[in-house]
């Protein structure tokens, strides 16, 4: 039966599912975000695409939070990291998928603050509406879509790191502890 908590030989359930649920979650994300850099505005895949994107990424933050806790709890029962460079390479890599998956929503709450829009989730008002943007918290919003897209190509890094690197060149068990 399987663990709840990590354990040297392997992730714990816990971390998982915060780990596939998140992937997951983050595809759903990049889909809505590429329809709406690549689709014509009037476009009701877009529309569909594009509606949960502040939902779905609000969703992402708070699990990005608690995944970050249990992480942390987590941390003397996980499995060594490799050493020498590759390992610093790896910590560094899982450093900046964690900072970006923080910074990327915080910039977009900035920009929701100051903005003329506001921001509910599930309903409940965050940030009300606002008669007049605050100019430089609206400009969050444009850090807010490049950092993501950095966040897209650390991701397919991570993804081709497991892949290539762990599963098919070191034939190492990453991928299974994951698993």
């Amino acid at each position: 039966m399987a663990t709840l908590t990590d354990t040297p030989l392997r992730y714990g359930l816990v971390s998982r599912i915060f780990h596939w649920g998140m992937a997951l979650l983050f595809l759903c994300q990049f889909a809505s975000a590429a329809a709406h850099w690549a689709l014509p505005r009037e476009n009701a895949l877009l529309e569909t695409l594009w509606s949960y994107h502040t939902t779905l990424g609000t969703t992402l933050f708070l699990l990005v939070l608690l995944r970050g806790l249990w992480g942390l709890s987590q941390l003397s029962n996980r499995p060594e990291p490799e050493p020498g460079l590759l390992g610093r390479a790896a910590l560094l890599g899982h450093l900046a998928l964690y900072a970006l998956m923080v910074i990327i929503p915080l910039l977009r709450l900035i920009a929701a603050a100051g903005g003329t829009r506001g921001l509910s989730y599930l309903g409940i008002e965050i940030f009300a509406p606002r008669a007049e943007k605050i100019a430089w918290m609206d400009a969050a919003a444009e850090w807010h879509g490049e950092l993501g897209w950095l966040l897209f190509f650390v991701v397919i890094g991570h993804i081709l790191m497991a892949v290539v690197w762990h599963n098919r060149i070191q034939k190492d068990d990453t991928l299974r502890r994951m698993a």
